[in-house]
């Protein structure tokens, strides 16, 4: 056989039908078709393979790792036909984003299997976690020094996108931070599913329907709401008014327009609270 040149894959197996007996060229040819573990792609091969990977169209993981020393994390991926995947991020400063492609088919869940290292932060460092899930969907925290680390088996959500941004940086607060907690109760009081969630600086939560205590930080002690539902098929908007349960004192309003869907209807911002109750329910103004 010439240098570089395979023979055909329908031409191999001609030499094992039955009753023939291969020639030991025959056989060279074979495994010379084959590509062994240790084998290392030349350059030419790495350019065409990662050519080839800009027309796989699977969901992926993409991350960004800086200055976060021996931190890593790690992810797990579930689908529903494959085998967990786990996607280690460690520090990726040299290389830039990183992208890893997810077998399988969705739905995906995504989850933080465990953390471990990063123990090198000073006085007022913390690590910033954050990932995106949807086009507007943000959710971040941030771990280490005197906060907790992010649980093993956190939950990213339901992935929306067919890829998942994940960034972890170190971030220098410039004093010390702690976690403040709210209780939300969530009632609706309409027959059209609703979600919602909190926002606040370097934290956010998922959507969600049940009763929540969040955990943002002191030094920004306010938390902004969001809400999630699709009105497209109704005639009459859903007013979502907030309270301060130690007092029952209306602190903002949010308004879902019918006819509309939004991953984001805007509810409204609360300061300083530690109870709240938000209740959903249809415009009394409208039939």
């Amino acid at each position: 056989m010439e240098e570089n040149k395979l023979t055909p894959r329908e031409e191999l197996k001609t030499y094992f039908e039955t009753g023939k007996h291969p020639t030991q060229g025959q056989f060279s040819e074979l495994i010379d078709s084959l590509r062994h573990k240790n084998d290392v792609l030349t350059k030419r091969e790495l350019v065409a393979f990662v050519n080839r990977m800009a027309y796989i169209d699977n969901a992926f993981v993409y991350y960004s790792a800086n200055n976060i020393g021996d931190l890593e994390v790690q992810v797990v991926i579930t689908s529903q036909d494959e085998e967990d995947q786990v996607i280690i991020i460690r520090d990726s400063t040299k290389v830039g984003t990183i992208r890893q492609f997810l077998l399988g088919s969705a739905p995906y869940t995504i989850a933080i299997e465990k953390t471990t290292g990063g123990g090198d932060l000073k006085g007022t460092e913390y690590y910033s976690f954050g990932y995106q899930l949807g086009n507007n969907y943000y959710v971040r925290r941030l771990f280490g020094n005197n906060l907790p680390a992010i649980p093993d088996g956190f939950d990213f959500g339901e992935l929306k996108n067919y890829n998942v941004p994940i960034d972890i940086h170190k971030e220098d607060i410039q004093q010390k931070i702690n976690v403040v907690n709210t209780n939300i109760t969530f009632i609706n009081k309409t027959e059209i599913p609703i979600q919602y969630r909190a926002y606040s600086q370097y934290w956010g939560d998922k959507y969600k329907t049940e009763d929540s205590v969040t955990e943002h930080y002191d030094i920004w002690d306010f938390l902004y709401l969001y809400y999630n539902a699709d009105l497209q098929e109704i005639n009459q908007s859903i007013q979502c008014n907030v309270y301060d349960v130690d007092d029952d004192r209306l602190l903002t309003t949010g308004i879902l327009n019918a006819g509309q869907s939004q991953e984001s209807w805007w509810g409204g911002q609360v300061e300083k609270v530690r109870n709240v109750r938000i209740e959903c329910s249809y415009s009394i103004n409208e039939k």
